[in-house]
């Protein structure tokens, strides 16, 4: 009963942090929660054109590797309509219709639609320009409020994005709003390696060497250091679980990565 109680009380779209005197976290800093998409935004318009090389530069090409068990994990359906929430540049978007069209080829039937939506329009146009194909259509919007009807979407796909949100529950609400019945939503994120060697070896390397490589190739040292920053703020493993169950997912689950330093999470819609 907890669940589809605290589903019931998800769709009184509770107030925001918008709406309060609560602060929302900026990397390591707390602002007022109104001033937040702007700053996040500046960041992405600044990297925008960079992102994906620094992506490959920062995890050694392990997010590529991650992201293809994301999809695999998402696993496209033919005809199924499926959103990469906070989808960028269409990293996230290329994978999953690949493996949509494959499914297509092999069960038959029209591959699946993928609709990019992302809060940052200069992420959406680099998205644009390196994707030929006609198979995935871009939008911009908010995680917290998706331009996208109740129950009308099989499958949601969210990767490194859900942590750059002002309100991580809100967006777990609306997310689990537009989903269909028996929808199904993975969210790959950095997270906290349980292994204390392991997360001090991270530490380092990403406060130590992260921002350096910011500055020298991204060309932006400040906007690197908040996105490491922004790791350290955002729910570990278990407390991201937790919060989908209260969003209303069932069977929540995560697989770690690299010992820890990615995880991948997995709800239901039912």
């Amino acid at each position: 009963m907890f669940r589809p109680l605290c589903w019931r009380l998800c769709r009184l779209r509770p107030k925001s942090r918008e709406m309060t005197n609560e602060a929302a976290n900026f990397g390591l800093r707390d602002v007022d929660p109104k001033d937040k998409p702007a700053l996040v935004s500046g960041v992405f318009d600044r990297v925008a054109v960079r992102y994906d090389v620094m992506n490959d530069i920062m995890s050694v090409g392990w997010h590529r590797l991650w992201k293809d068990a994301a999809a695999a994990r998402l696993n496209p359906q033919p005809g199924e309509l499926i959103i990469d929430c906070a989808g960028g540049t269409g990293d996230m978007a290329r994978r999953i219709l690949r493996m949509a069209r494959s499914a297509a080829r092999r069960r038959g039937g029209a591959a699946g639609r993928i609709v990019v939506v992302d809060f940052n329009a200069s992420m959406i146009e680099v998205g644009r320009s390196r994707t030929k194909s006609e198979g995935i259509l871009w939008a911009v919007g908010d995680a917290q409020r998706l331009p996208l009807p109740e129950a009308s979407a099989d499958a949601i796909c969210m990767a490194f994005g859900l942590r750059n949100v002002t309100d991580v529950p809100r967006a777990l609400c609306e997310i689990r709003r537009v989903l269909k019945r028996g929808g199904r939503f993975v969210c790959l994120e950095f997270s906290r390696p349980p292994n204390s060697v392991v997360r001090e070896a991270y530490d380092r390397y990403s406060f130590g060497l992260i921002p350096r490589l910011g500055a020298v190739v991204g060309r932006d040292r400040e906007a690197y250091q908040y996105l490491v920053e922004s790791i350290r703020r955002f729910p570990d493993q278990a407390r991201l679980r937790d919060l989908m169950g209260v969003a209303g997912f069932e069977r929540v689950s995560f697989t770690n990565f690299a010992g820890g330093v990615c995880a991948l999470h997995q709800g239901w819609a039912i």
